[in-house]
């Protein structure tokens, strides 16, 4: 046995060195002093001094009794470039419908300490097998020689149901991954098929503070996933874990239902509370005590005494402090986490402003439609979430894709908000409209944003000074909309503010002080107006929106239409990107650049894959010449 003095959380090392010998002498090591069998450290990888690491997971460790002799099998999947990944709402449910769900399939990725339970915010462009994905690694890395796998891992893996975490984080947590998902490098995956371990139970095991406990030490920020399956792990199993799981994800899920951008959103929160008895905050106390219960299962069933318990609790935060403030990595910033909170009021009115664009359903707030059953936690999640209008049902209000801030208009959105808002007995603000022109687009933005992807699906297209502003739905676009936009919305009110002006320039000098303001106002409202008709109608002909290419790239060609500064700057740069020929993958650079495009399909399959060109491709002599060895039975 040799004795190890751990030291790093004292200022004054030498006097604490000194004190830790002393209390060894007297026969009370303190907490800092470790007596450890150093042959424990080779069965390690990389043979890691872990000596600080508590004496039951060191002898598992020794034995061999890891996360792999389960039959468990930790993965990390996808390295594609994010051209590739779309957040879940840009994609439209016909377009899954139509090209099959493994076309655009979930996507594990990152996420911030979630236990039990994530949603799935992201798609990932696997068309034909990920023909494209794979075709663009080839053509960037040309010395892999045609091996994707460099980027593409555990194909074998795919679409079936298991479990995933998030790599990058300081408070590791474990999740529910349901059927037809892929997974990426950061959203690493937990295949269950062949353990013998109930996925539940395992579940269970690995949200306890012993795992956590384990994997601060072994490895860092970073939980590859090597260290997960170099796991300890112990001589039996409870199945008391498994029902705890199991519960812990139906309360997340709970949560999660009041979650607007989550795929199992049902009602904003403060229309839930009138369904059920719990609130969301109580949920989360809930899912605490579970927490607790299974790290004292996992405790006993490693066989860690108090004082190596007090130990793994020394390591890491407490679980209440996570739920509430969780470190997020770089990779994951903007993430929703089920601690996450919108203000009620904010989140019941950018409900009702989906509602009148057709996108949620009033009528589970007012109970003419049943909430749909509770999933069932490895199946395929559905196109839409629950709470969106179900195919074929009547929306709140009749329109185009396109809605207006203008008082009086029968598309005026603010006027819809508050008919909604009436429909399900909620008291409507006073201020909707100061709301809708100032805080909902950056509230909608942040949303919609996730793991720095931003893709809000309403859009501000204002005058200069936003006097005036076109409401329009990003799932509603075609290439007819900005005509739309400019034939029903903007001639008819520049005939009716010219028609204004003119009334009150007749009067001459007999116009009062307050007349003369409303004149000055409508003669300025009325080059803004000419000025936003002609930008649209400037914009509209070569303007092709296909919704494959996500919310960013599809909105850049209208830039200077959104007076949002910092959504502004994002699409403006995206447009330059554009021009330039950065994003020539995209269907609105062929409608905008045809040539150019057309002439990279040549030399990269990539492109001429994502433009269904591939007759175009000419693969390059060295490439042909390599496929001619390979077939010939040479190296």
């Amino acid at each position: 046995m040799s004795v190890f003095i751990g030291l790093l959380k004292h200022q004054d090392k030498g006097q604490a060195l000194l004190s830790q010998i002393e209390t060894f002498r007297s026969g009370h090591p303190g907490r800092s002093t470790f007596e450890r069998n150093t042959d424990s450290f080779s069965a390690i990888d990389g043979a890691a001094f872990l000596y600080s690491v508590a004496r039951p997971l060191l002898d598992l460790a020794a034995k061999g009794q890891t996360l792999s002799t389960l039959g468990a099998d930790a993965r990390q999947g996808i390295g594609a470039a994010t051209r590739y990944h779309r957040l879940w709402w840009e994609i439209l449910p016909e377009t899954v419908e139509k090209k099959g769900p493994r076309a655009w399939p979930f996507m594990a990725h990152g996420t911030p300490y979630s236990p039990f339970y994530k949603p799935s915010y992201f798609r990932f462009n696997w068309g034909e097998g990920g023909a494209e994905a794979k075709a663009d690694i080839c053509h960037r890395y040309p010395y892999l020689n045609g091996n994707y796998g460099f980027k593409i891992q555990a194909e074998e893996h795919y679409f079936l149901p298991g479990l995933a975490y998030g790599k990058r984080t300081t408070n590791f947590s474990v999740q529910v991954m349901p059927a037809e998902h892929v997974f990426s490098f950061e959203g690493t995956a937990i295949a269950t098929k062949g353990s013998r371990i109930e996925p539940w139970t395992l579940l269970g095991l690995l949200n306890s503070r012993p795992v956590a406990y384990w994997l601060s030490k072994v490895c860092a920020q970073h939980k590859a996933y090597n260290y997960l399956q170099a796991l300890p792990v112990p001589n039996e199993f409870d199945g008391r874990l498994g029902e705890l799981s199991r519960l812990g994800w139906r309360l997340s899920h709970a949560i999660d239902q009041g979650n607007e951008s989550s795929n199992a959103f049902l009602l904003p929160e403060i229309l839930i509370s009138k369904l059920r008895e719990q609130n969301a905050d109580t949920l989360r106390g809930r899912i605490s005590g579970i927490l607790e219960e299974i790290d004292d299962i996992a405790f006993k069933l490693f066989g860690f005494s108090d004082a190596e318990r007090e130990l793994a609790f020394d390591t890491s935060d407490t679980i209440s402090e996570v739920l509430q403030d969780d470190e997020i990595d770089d990779e994951e910033l903007d993430e929703t986490s089920l601690s996450d909170q919108v203000n009620q009021i904010d989140a019941l009115l950018t409900w009702a402003v989906g509602v009148t664009f057709g996108r949620f359903d009033w009528q589970l707030a007012t109970g003419e439609r049943d909430a749909p059953p509770e999933p069932e936690p490895f199946d395929p999640l559905p196109a839409k979430s629950p709470g969106m209008l179900p195919d074929g049902a009547a929306p709140f209000h009749n329109h185009s894709g396109i809605l207006v801030d203008d008082q009086g208009h029968p598309h005026d959105l603010v006027r819809l908000i508050g008919e909604v808002l009436d429909r399900v007995d909620a008291e409507v603000p006073d201020d909707v409209r100061r709301w809708l022109q100032r805080d909902f687009f950056p509230l909608h933005l942040k949303q919609y944003s996730k793991s720095r992807r931003k893709a809000p699906i309403y859009w501000p297209l204002s005058t200069n000074s936003g006097s005036y502003t076109l409401w329009l739905y990003y799932p509603s676009l075609t290439s007819q909309t900005l005509y739309t936009a400019v034939n029903d919305f903007v001639e008819p009110k520049l005939k009716q503010v010219a028609r204004d002006a003119a009334a009150l320039r007749e009067k001459g000098s007999s116009r009062s002080r307050d007349d003369e303001k409303t004149f000055e106002a409508l003669q300025g409202l009325e080059l803004e107006l000419i000025e936003l008709r002609d930008t649209l109608l400037r914009i509209a002909p070569t303007y092709g929106p296909n919704h494959d290419d996500g919310v960013q790239i599809t909105a850049a060609p209208l830039w200077q239409l959104f007076q949002h500064k910092p959504w502004q700057k994002v699409l403006k740069d995206t447009w330059t990107k554009l021009e330039k020929g950065d994003y020539d993958w995209a269907h609105l650079a062929m409608a905008y650049w045809p040539d150019r495009v057309r002439e990279k399909c040549k030399t990269d399959k990539s492109l001429a894959i994502a433009h269904d060109l591939e007759r175009l491709y000419e693969p390059s002599s060295s490439a042909a010449a390599g496929k001619r060895k390979k077939k010939g039975g040479g190296e």
